[in-house]
């Protein structure tokens, strides 16, 4: 959530970047959001004002009393009890005003970083990088969705059967594959120094407030509505809420965590190609980076989690590139972001994996996640985030791009964990 500050020191860079976001209504939003902020620091002076005068009146009443002076005596109280009644109209008008910019607050995207490209939608993405090896398949190649009937990896039927379309059913070696990859990405994390975390699956709407879920993604996200609660749609909810009202010590930033957890997403009007085997379910596994830093070093933060997630990938042997995401196409919440895509060679088409992204103190504000610096000074801290990786995709890639006549290849980083070389 952007602050006041922010918003009334610098509107004109707020209004330029919501619009790079191709956020509606901005100017009119914004000029909302100073008149909600201007009733309530009025009602606010006036209400210290009158109360001021009210402390003064009360104080002097006794002495006055004490003089004979019985008639401005009786006026003080009188002009107490006008103040007082004046006053609950005034606390009432504040706290609406407040009520009312914060709601506001709550609808209005993050701004992003003058790095953040000009576009509209994907095809404005810029490729920052292109990486791996090219892959030479069969020309009977099969896409993962196909390999994984013929080698009994993954049923999507049974899926649909035992709950609905998106949720899969991982079998034998298909199975044994997810737990692999979940296992060697924590490890991965392990060594580049995060902690592992195991959060729950579902979260109270001030969490989803606090990374900023919500209201922007409600439609997205699965709701428990007799317990108010909702579904993960990444553990980055969870984690990042851990330091909701929470004032680090300077020292021990950066915080670095990392989760395993199960994902739910409704993906609500998807369809088509997108939509075919793993490419995009409603219940899917991934490995969750978090990071929390102090401002002067979220750059550094962010370029290491983007080195962290290219060496994944260059583990795992599987072509990608890595973009950086254009301002329409950017996540409400994010100030800068970075998406890494492998290559699906039997799809003939890029796939997803990862996005990494810098929060700036957007998520900090909403979640009060602040640091104490060695000067005593409490500051608002930076966030980011990024998967490392999402499986579905992965899975896909790695099934479609390693295809060989006598089965699918496994990749030698992967071997240690699958205990078999082969998928045959």
């Amino acid at each position: 959530m952007l602050t006041i500050k922010q918003i009334t020191e610098n509107t004109d860079a707020v209004l330029r970047g919501l619009e790079k976001k191709h956020f509606k209504n901005a100017k009119e939003t914004i000029a909302q959001v100073l008149d909600f902020n201007n009733k309530r620091k009025a009602n606010q002076t006036l209400l210290d004002k009158n109360l001021a005068e009210a402390n003064s009146l009360s104080k002097s009443i006794g002495q006055l009393m004490k003089e004979g002076k019985r008639e401005e005596a009786e006026a003080a109280k009188s002009r107490v009890a006008e103040l007082k009644e004046a006053n609950k109209e005034l606390q009432a008008n504040m706290e609406q005003a407040a009520n009312d910019l914060q709601t506001l607050l709550y609808t209005i995207p993050n701004v992003p970083y003058d790095s953040v490209p000009e576009g509209v939608g994907a095809d404005d993405n810029v490729v920052e990088k292109m990486g791996g090896m090219e892959t030479e398949l069969p020309k009977d190649a099969l896409p993962h969705w196909e390999l994984a009937k013929k080698y009994d990896l993954i049923d999507f039927d049974l899926g649909v059967k035992i709950t609905g379309a998106g949720f899969p059913v991982y079998k034998g070696k298909g199975a044994q594959l997810q737990r692999a990859l979940i296992n060697f990405f924590l490890d991965e994390a392990r060594k580049s120094g995060y902690t592992e975390i195991m959060p729950p699956t579902v979260v109270n709407a001030a969490s989803g407030y606090g990374t900023g879920q919500l209201p922007d993604k409600e439609g997205q996200m699965y709701h428990c509505e007799v317990d108010d609660l909702y579904l993960i749609p990444t553990a980055e909810v969870p984690v990042t809420n851990i330091y909701r009202d929470v004032i680090l010590d300077e020292k021990q930033l950066p915080v670095k965590n990392c989760a395993y957890t199960q994902c739910f997403r409704r993906e609500a009007g998807s369809y088509g190609k997108d939509v075919r085997g793993l490419n995009r379910l409603h219940e899917f596994s991934k490995v969750e980076l978090v990071r929390i830093d102090k401002p002067e070093h979220s750059k550094q933060s962010h370029q290491e989690m983007l080195d962290h997630v290219e060496g994944l990938l260059q583990k795992l042997e599987l072509p990608y590139r890595i973009l950086r995401l254009c301002g329409g196409d950017m996540s409400f919440t994010a100030a800068l972001c970075f998406d890494f895509e492998v290559y699906s060679e039997a799809q003939k088409r890029w796939l997803e994996v990862s996005s990494v992204s810098n929060f700036d103190t957007y998520q900090a504000n909403r979640l009060k996640c602040r640091y104490r610096t060695a000067e005593k000074k409490t500051e608002l801290c930076h966030t980011l985030n990024g998967s490392a990786l999402a499986l579905p995709r992965i899975v896909a890639a790695l099934l479609e791009n390693n295809q060989t006549p006598e089965g699918i290849r496994i990749p030698k980083a992967l071997v240690p964990y699958t205990g078999f070389e082969i998928i045959d």
